[in-house]
C-alpha cells in the first residue's frame, strides 16, 4: 500500500534530523573544548582514584561571635592504599611504620594511637582504663575474633601473630600493632586512607617528602584542624570530638558518615553534632604513564554551621576565675576538708539563656588527649561537669519557695510572725535554729534575710510536704531544666520517692525539707532557674546554650532559640513582692552586703548551708556545703545566678563570686544608664 508522504511529515522530520546533529554538535564542543583538560587527562592516564576532600566542621561562637572552637588549615599524615605495601608486604609495612612512630616520638609529636592495650612498668600487656567500648571491638567477630573472656596479654599475642611482629621487642611490637590493627578497622582501601597524625609541623613534612623513595604510600594532605581560642575556656561545655567508634558509626552510616571520621564526644560538639559536620567533597586523582598526578576537584567539600552560643566569653572568664579564687581563699582561711570544688550558673531572667556556666576544678580541653590518663584520676574530678550533674541537699535557699507557697496558700500574711527561742520541737523530736535575731518574734521577710530556721519548720509543718512540692515543681526543682547538655534530674524528696527506696516517710522529714534538707537534690542550674522565675515574676523558661544556628557563611538562619516558657507558676506579684524584699535584705542589709555595697545596682540573695556525709579516705565525714542564689538588679531584673562551694560552712562565701558578676555585667560606672556592652549580640 503506498502511504503518502504530507509536506508537515517531511518538515517533522527533517526537524527531527537536525535536533540530532545539534545534539551530538553540542556535546562535541563540550568534549573537546568545555572539558577537553578533563578527557585528556583520563585518556592519557594510567590510572584514576576517588579521594575524599574532608570538609571543616562548624565553628562555634559566644554571643557577640567571638570564637571558641575554630578552624585552621594543618598538615596530616595518612597512608594511601594505592601505593602503601599491601598486607603480602607485612615486613615492609612493620618497617615504615616504626620508621615513622620513631621519626615522632623523637621530636616529642603524637601520632594516633589508640590501641586500648598498654604496657606496664613491669612489661606487663595491661587493658587502657576506660576504654571499654574499644576493648569490646578488639575482641569481636570482625576483629580478632577472640572470646569475651580473653586477657589483654591474648590479645596482644593475636596482634603479634597477625603481624609478623615476633621479631620486635615487646614496646615496638605493641606500637606497629596499633597501626596495623588501625588499618584493619577503618576497612583501609583506595578511597579510605588511614591517617597517623594531623596537625604536623612543616620540619616533619619535609622529612616525609624528602625521604618518600623509602616511605612509600606515605602521603601528606592539608586538612581542616579543631583548635581552641582558649582551651582553659568553658571547657565542659564546648566539648571535645574523637574517631568514631564502631558503634557510633553503625548507627551513623546511613547518615553519610564514614568510619575514618571524627565526631563529637561530649558537650555542644556533641549535642550539636548534626549541625556542625560539613559535607566532604570529592576529588579524582588522575596518574599517567609516566607517574605524573593532576587532581580534578569534582565536588566542593561545604563546612558545617556555625554554633552561636548564649555564653558570653568575657563573662565565663569572671565566672571561672572568681569562683577558683572564692574557693582557694575559702580553704586558704578555714581550712577545707574535702577538695576545693564547686559551680556557678548565670542565666537570664529574661528567657533562661545561659550567660555563664563554671565547674572547678577544670582542665584545659586543647590538651585533653595528652592528659586523659591523668585527668580521669585526679583528685577533685575535673572532667566532671558539677553545674549540670552534681545534685545537693541545696539549704536554706529553698526557704523562698516555702515563703511562695504559704502566702500563696493565705496560711501566712506579711505580718505573721513565730516566736523563735532557737529551738523548735516536732512530735517528740528536737530541731534547732542558730541564727542571732534582732527580735524573737520573726515575720516572713525577717525569716528569709536571717535565715530563721523555727518560722520554716512551723510554716513547713503546717503547709505539708504535699504542697510544698506542689511549688517547688511549679519553680522546676527536681527536674531538668531542658538545656541541650545531658543534666542530672536530681530528687524532690517524698513520700512517694522514700517508697521506691523501700523506705518510710517519717514525720521529722517534713520539717527538715522546709529548711531544704531531708532528701531533697538539686542541681545548680536548677537553682539558677529557680532564682530566675522568682525574679522575673513567676515565669519559668527552658534553659539553654545555643542562641541560633547560621550557616558557615552567615547568609542562613538554620535555627533561631527563642524564648520557650515550660510553666506559668500563677503566683500572684504581691507575693514575689513579699519574698523577693526578704532576698533583698540578705543582699543589702544582710549576710551578703558587705560584698555588694559597692555595685551600680542593687543585688537580692539567698544564702543556704547543708550538711552531707561524704566518704573521705577510710572514714565517714559530716561536711558543709554553701549555696547562695542570685538576683540583680532589685528593680528590674535581668541576671540570676546560683554558686555552689563544696565544704564550706557558709553560703555567704560565695558572695564575692556574685559581686564580680554583677560587676561585669554592669561595669563600674555608678550610672546604670551608661553601661553600654562591647561588643555586638548576633541576632
Amino acid at each position: 500500500m503506498h502511504v503518502k508522504i504530507t509536506p508537515k511529515r517531511r518538515v517533522i522530520s527533517v526537524c527531527i534530523m537536525l535536533a540530532f546533529f545539534v545534539f551530538f554538535a553540542v556535546d562535541l564542543v563540550k568534549i573537546q573544548l568545555i572539558d577537553g583538560e578533563k578527557y585528556d587527562a583520563a585518556s592519557s592516564s594510567v590510572s584514576s582514584k576517588t579521594a575524599t576532600i574532608p570538609a571543616a566542621r562548624g565553628e562555634i561562637v559566644d554571643c557577640y561571635g567571638n570564637p571558641l572552637i575554630y578552624n585552621d588549615q594543618g598538615y596530616s599524615i595518612i597512608f594511601d592504599a594505592a601505593y602503601f605495601p599491601s598486607i603480602k608486604e607485612q615486613a615492609q609495612r612493620n618497617e615504615i611504620i616504626l620508621s615513622l612512630i620513631r621519626l615522632f616520638e623523637s621530636n616529642s609529636l603524637e601520632w594516633n594511637d589508640n590501641l586500648p592495650l598498654v604496657i606496664d612498668e613491669n612489661g606487663t600487656v595491661q587493658f587502657k582504663e576506660d576504654s571499654e567500648k574499644l576493648i569490646r571491638e578488639m575482641k569481636s567477630p570482625d576483629m580478632l575474633d577472640l572470646n569475651e573472656y580473653a586477657t589483654a596479654e591474648n590479645c596482644f599475642l593475636e596482634l603479634v601473630d597477625d603481624y609478623d611482629l615476633q621479631g620486635y621487642p615487646k614496646e615496638d611490637a605493641r606500637k606497629i600493632a596499633s597501626v596495623c590493627y588501625e588499618l584493619r578497622r577503618i576497612f583501609f582501601k583506595i578511597g579510605t586512607p588511614y591517617t597517623f597524625a594531623e596537625d604536623v609541623p612543616d620540619e616533619i613534612v619535609a622529612n616525609i617528602k624528602e625521604n618518600g623513595d623509602f616511605y612509600k604510600g606515605v602521603d601528606v594532605r592539608v586538612d581542616p584542624v579543631r583548635k581552641y581560642t582558649d582551651g582553659t575556656l568553658a571547657p565542659h561545655i564546648l566539648g571535645r570530638i574523637g574517631a568514631i567508634d564502631a558503634d557510633e558509626y553503625k548507627e551513623k552510616k546511613d547518615d553519610g558518615y564514614k568510619i575514618t571520621d571524627y565526631i563529637g564526644k561530649s558537650g555542644i560538639e556533641l549535642a550539636m553534632e548534626e549541625y556542625l559536620k560539613g559535607t566532604d567533597g570529592e576529588a579524582t586523582v588522575f596518574t599517567d604513564e609516566n607517574g605524573n598526578n593532576s587532581t580534578e576537584v569534582t565536588l566542593e567539600p561545604e563546612q558545617g554551621n556555625t554554633i552561636v552560643l548564649t555564653i558570653d566569653s568575657q563573662m565565663q572568664r569572671v565566672a571561672q576565675d572568681s569562683l577558683e579564687k572564692a574557693l582557694l581563699d575559702y580553704a586558704g582561711k578555714k581550712g577545707n576538708m574535702v577538695e576545693n570544688a564547686g559551680a556557678v550558673v548565670v542565666l537570664s531572667c529574661k528567657d533562661s539563656s545561659i550567660l555563664a556556666c563554671a565547674t572547678y576544678p577544670t582542665y584545659d580541653i586543647s590538651t585533653y588527649s595528652e592528659n586523659a590518663a591523668a585527668l580521669n584520676t585526679a583528685a577533685g574530678s575535673p572532667l566532671w561537669n558539677r553545674a549540670l550533674l552534681s545534685t545537693y541537699a541545696t539549704g536554706s535557699t529553698m526557704k523562698p519557695s516555702v515563703a511562695i507557697a504559704a502566702l500563696e496558700e493565705g496560711m501566712i500574711t506579711e505580718d505573721y510572725t513565730v516566736y523563735c527561742s532557737g529551738h523548735y520541737e516536732y512530735l517528740g523530736q528536737h530541731f534547732k535554729c542558730e541564727q542571732g535575731h534582732v527580735t524573737r518574734h520573726v515575720n516572713v521577710v525577717n525569716a528569709i534575710d536571717e535565715s530563721c530556721n523555727t518560722f520554716f519548720y512551723e510554716v513547713g509543718k503546717n503547709l505539708g510536704i504535699e504542697k510544698m512540692n506542689e511549688y517547688r515543681t511549679l519553680f522546676g526543682l527536681g527536674a531538668k531544666t531542658g538545656c541541650e547538655l545531658g543534666e542530672a534530674s536530681g530528687v524532690l524528696d517524698s513520700p512517694e520517692y522514700r517508697a521506691t527506696l523501700n523506705q518510710k516517710w517519717l514525720p521529722g522529714y517534713t520539717v527538715q525539707s522546709a529548711i531544704g534538707q531531708a532528701g531533697n537534690l538539686f542541681s545548680p542550674i536548677q537553682l539558677a532557674n529557680y532564682c530566675a522565675t522568682v525574679a522575673n515574676g513567676g515565669t519559668r523558661y527552658r534553659t539553654h546554650f545555643v542562641k541560633s544556628i547560621k550557616s558557615y557563611d552567615y547568609s542562613e538562619t538554620i535555627l533561631e532559640n527563642n524564648a520557650e516558657i515550660v510553666a506559668q507558676t500563677g503566683v500572684s506579684e504581691k507575693t514575689f513582692e513579699i519574698v523577693r524584699r526578704g532576698m533583698l535584705e540578705v543582699g543589702t542589709t544582710g549576710y551578703c552586703s558587705s560584698y555588694f555595697k559597692h555595685l551600680p545596682v542593687k543585688v537580692a540573695a539567698k544564702t543556704g548551708t547543708s550538711q552531707e556525709i561524704r566518704k573521705i579516705g577510710n572514714d565517714s565525714v559530716k561536711i558543709n556545703n554553701g549555696f547562695l542564689i542570685a538576683f540583680a538588679p532589685y528593680e528590674n531584673p535581668e541576671i540570676a545566678v546560683a554558686v555552689v562551694g563544696e565544704g564550706m560552712t557558709s553560703g555567704a562565701f560565695l558572695a564575692p563570686v556574685v559581686a564580680d558578676i554583677v560587676e561585669y555585667y554592669y561595669g563600674q560606672s555608678d550610672e546604670l544608664e551608661t553601661y553600654q556592652p562591647e561588643n555586638t549580640l548576633i541576632p
